[in-house]
């Protein structure tokens, strides 16, 4: 069997967020969704890894980059803004009123959220590899 192969039972059962695993913002927004996530509906994998490599070639994701949060859901791909608004409906606590945000057009949101992907390294800084998961997480994440 493939390594993508393995992939899909997972992504059959689970959504999967790819995210930029040497960026300390990132990794920050993936401890927020676990911990948040009583459902255990997510699953992760930073694009430098093998999975995340795999999965966005799987999906056709022409020209992403480090600066680019991705969702895979229900076998559809969401992209920045769209990603992070999709995650909220998943949440506890009232991050589903972000939501609203809908009502603004996507490329209007996505501007904004360019301009802060461009800074988040001088913002919140890098780190020299990606996330380490602690046993109690370590199931989390594809490799």
């Amino acid at each position: 069997m493939s390594k993508m192969g393995s992939y899909e039972d997972i992504i059959s059962s689970h959504n999967i967020v790819i995210f930029d695993g040497i960026c300390n913002f990132c990794n920050g927004a993936v401890n927020f969704i676990i911990e948040r996530d009583i459902h255990d509906k997510y699953r992760f994998a930073s694009m430098q890894s093998e999975a995340g490599q795999a999965l966005i070639e799987q999906y056709q994701v022409n020209d992403v980059g480090v600066d680019t949060f991705l969702l895979i859901k229900s076998g559809k791909c969401y992209f920045r803004t769209d990603a992070a608004l999709e995650i909220t409906k998943d949440l506890k606590g009232f991050w589903q009123l972000i939501r609203t945000t809908l009502i603004l057009p996507p490329q209007f949101r996505d501007f904004f959220y360019k301009c802060f992907a461009r800074n988040r390294y001088k913002l919140f800084g890098r780190r020299e590899q990606c996330i380490i998961p602690t046993p109690e997480i370590r199931n989390k994440f594809l490799k």
